[in-house]
């Protein structure tokens, strides 16, 4: 009887919360299928390793060499979530929504709009090709002469908060939530960014190998709808 009502307790869950019902896992926990790397240094030298592979059932980014962990399916109005530490010493990496061209930027960084994931500055926006409006933009951006999306323009827009990030070895939680040309970013639960009129909203995933091993688990999407009138 306890069996059935659990069972029944279950689909009752799901129809009421159509994304938990929807969701989908991009990490098997095996190998990378659903997965394409795009790591220049492998085009140099085959023999180059890649910097992406799983180990102990973890998604590893192994930092160098510097590349990415691309989607092979293309995502539009969409709830990333994902965990992720620092393997050894705390350093930078990211995670990429609407993804596009490839080595867009220095003939590394594809298209794109990164949520940081670097320690003590999780949560920034950076401009890859792609931009995106904050409140309080100058206060956050600096001068607007200066912004840009590529070169030595300020491409950097800080988070909202300081402190959200978890101790060294410990899983920090992430959701991006990509509505139309939207994104919100909450950290541990708490929302550390927020931008809107982005030049793009849609696009492929990408998970960055930039100087830091970091590993993940967890790593899902969920579809959401876009308010209609």
């Amino acid at each position: 009887m306890k069996k059935a009502l659990c069972i029944c307790a279950f689909f009752t869950l799901l129809f009421a919360n159509p994304i938990l019902a929807q969701t989908k896992s991009l990490f098997n926990g095996k190998d990378l299928t659903g997965w394409h790397t795009d790591v220049p240094e492998m085009d140099k030298d085959p023999k180059q390793r890649n910097p992406f592979l799983v180990r102990n059932g973890l998604l590893v980014s192994l930092g160098t060499p510097g590349g990415h962990l691309i989607t092979d399916e293309e995502y539009q109005n969409f709830r990333l979530t994902f965990q992720y530490r620092f393997a050894g010493k705390p350093g930078n990496c990211g995670a990429l929504v609407f993804v596009s061209t490839s080595r867009a930027l220095y003939d590394m960084f594809p298209k794109s709009i990164e949520i940081q994931m670097m320690n003590q500055n999780a949560g920034d926006f950076w401009c890859i090709q792609e931009d995106i409006t904050v409140p309080n933009m100058e206060k956050r951006r600096g001068p607007k002469e200066k912004w840009g999306v590529n070169g030595d323009k300020l491409r950097r827009i800080p988070n909202l908060t300081d402190g959200t990030e978890k101790p060294l070895g410990e899983w920090n939680s992430m959701t991006i939530e990509c509505l139309k040309n939207s994104i919100k970013v909450w950290l541990n639960g708490e929302l550390v960014n927020y931008g809107y009129n982005a030049t793009a909203e849609k696009g492929n995933i990408a998970l960055q190998s930039e100087g830091s091993e970091v590993e993940f688990r967890e790593v899902k999407v969920a579809p959401i709808k876009a308010l209609t009138k």
